[in-house]
């Protein structure tokens, strides 16, 4: 992962989770947003 853009990144997150893909999946992209600290990029749209 570390090859993607943060934006082609944080693109990955937002479909993954349109799309309601595995939660193990989902994780690791969220592992790879805290590591490049763009967590503050996904809180606002985490809405249960």
């Amino acid at each position: 992962m570390e090859h993607l853009s943060d934006e082609l990144l944080l693109e990955s997150y937002y479909k993954a989770n349109e799309l309601n893909l595995s939660p193990d999946f989902l994780s690791l992209i969220e592992e790879e947003i805290h590591k490049r600290f763009l967590s503050h990029k996904i809180k606002c749209s985490k809405s249960g």
